[in-house]
């Protein structure tokens, strides 16, 4: 039955499969740039709790940021494979529109400090980006990296439960400005555990995205199994989001592992296209529920009622007040985001968080998202990639309520999902330059069609 399932994955593939430029082909390799990026951010993220506070015990602040090097090494990447050797228009003008959308984000902000926070906090999607026609599986260390980091986020989060980690509420400087790790939050009289990271959510979100890279690889009972156990860590940290997330994607998989093994393939593909129907929720709620008191149903929907009134309606009125030209540029980089929080004197006292992806970045680069959203989409329709697939449907959901801007894994991911835009399918050609001689991408791991147990 495996080798059935492999066989009619691979005959699905070639009739599919996106074209690759020889020049662009993945190798598979212990030192792949973006492979190392991915590794040392999520280490960095899964531990942010624990690893600020020893690396300032022991005096290397400094090593807090090696992860950002690769970053900024993999901009470089970007730019060599995509722009320059692949010649890609939408990978030319991805980097450019960046840049102008740090020079705008640098006047809206009015600090050097909040330009080198934007930097910072946009870099780690270009680790994203360097997984165009690439995969996790090109490097052998990486996933065993993240199944590990599956058992110990939740071990992190069971062991606060019983002891007081030491850098909890620890303050730290970043940037010049103060910030509070692994701070300790009640929600209904429930303590929200925060394990090795830096607070509940981040806790709750490793858990999540590492169990989804490792659920297409495992079989179904290890699915139950963990899947059970990651929820019941999930609740512990009372994050809703990924408790939420966590359920539904579970429960996907379990529809996909019982369906005809020919039919699995094109049913993940379907989820995960269609999950940018979640883009909208966000819209029909303010249409439906603006400036209905919803905690008077239940006391719970008060951040909801937050999100729908202040959060997803507030940055478009104070942008109007302040910047009405952002309507069509963008309010730039660092806009309603943390550098703006942390790093703008005169603008912080009109931040507000906005909980949502995509109108997050929006603000920050305007209208402009959208051509490019329409582009990522079309490239995932035709997309075999079974972890590119399986992120986004799980991101897309994950990003109704959270910005997903920090911690920096978070938008690595929605990079990750978006990657392939910037490869020419079909034609045989990048966005733009002569055709080059093709090849077939290996094709992708058929776990996740595994049939069920």
């Amino acid at each position: 039955m495996a080798q059935s399932a492999a066989s009619a994955f691979q005959r699905h593939s070639r009739n599919a499969a996106l074209s690759v430029p020889v020049a662009s082909a993945p190798e598979r390799s212990l030192w792949n740039i973006e492979a190392i990026a991915v590794g040392l951010y999520f280490t960095r993220d899964a531990f942010a709790g624990a690893g600020r506070y020893y690396l300032n015990v022991l005096r290397l602040d400094p090593l807090w940021f090696f992860p950002d090097i690769f970053a900024i090494a993999c901009m470089a990447t970007f730019v060599y494979r995509y722009c320059l050797q692949g010649r890609s228009i939408i990978a030319t003008i991805v980097f450019l529109y960046t840049i102008v959308a740090l020079i705008i984000g640098y006047i809206f902000l009015g600090t050097v400090a909040g330009l080198s926070s934007s930097f910072k906090m946009f870099a780690p999607i270009f680790v994203g980006f360097c997984f165009c026609q690439r995969n996790i599986d090109d490097t052998p260390w990486l996933m065993p990296l993240i199944k590990a980091l599956f058992f110990l986020s939740i071990l992190g989060v069971l062991a606060s439960k019983f002891i007081q980690f030491p850098w909890v509420g620890f303050a730290y400087e970043s940037f010049g400005a103060t910030r509070q790790a692994g701070r300790l939050w009640w929600s209904q009289a429930e303590l929200r555990l925060a394990g090795f990271a830096a607070d509940s959510t981040m806790a709750s979100y490793f858990i999540l995205i590492t169990f989804v890279f490792t659920a297409t690889r495992s079989r179904l009972w290890w699915v139950i199994v963990w899947g059970a156990i990651g929820l019941w860590t999930i609740k512990m940290t009372t994050n809703k989001t990924s408790l939420g997330v966590m359920a539904i994607f579970i429960c996907a998989v379990l529809f996909i592992r019982i369906l005809p093994e020919i039919q699995r393939f094109k049913t993940l593909r379907l989820m995960a296209i269609s999950s940018f129907g979640c883009i909208l929720i966000p819209i029909v709620l303010i249409v439906l529920f603006s400036g209905v008191d919803l905690t008077k149903a239940s006391p719970g929907l008060f951040s909801m009622w937050d999100r729908i009134n202040n959060s997803w309606q507030k940055p478009f009125v104070y942008m109007y007040d302040f910047m009405p030209i952002g309507y069509i540029s963008g309010c730039g980089l660092g806009c309603f985001n943390y550098p703006q929080n942390l790093f703008s004197p005169e603008m912080g006292k009109y931040y507000v968080a906005v909980d949502n992806f995509y109108i997050g970045t929006y603000l920050m680069f305007g209208p402009i998202f959208l051509v490019f959203m329409v582009l990522a989409i079309k490239s995932l329709r035709v997309s075999t990639n079974i972890d590119k697939l399986t992120v986004c449907f799980v991101m897309n959901i994950f990003t109704v309520t959270i910005l997903a801007y920090g911690p920096a894994s978070g938008l690595l991911m929605m990079g990750f999902i978006f990657s392939d835009v910037f490869a020419r399918s079909q034609t045989g050609r990048f966005t733009s330059g002569t055709p080059m001689r093709l090849r077939r991408p290996p094709v992708p791991p058929s776990m996740s069609l595994r049939p069920a147990e």
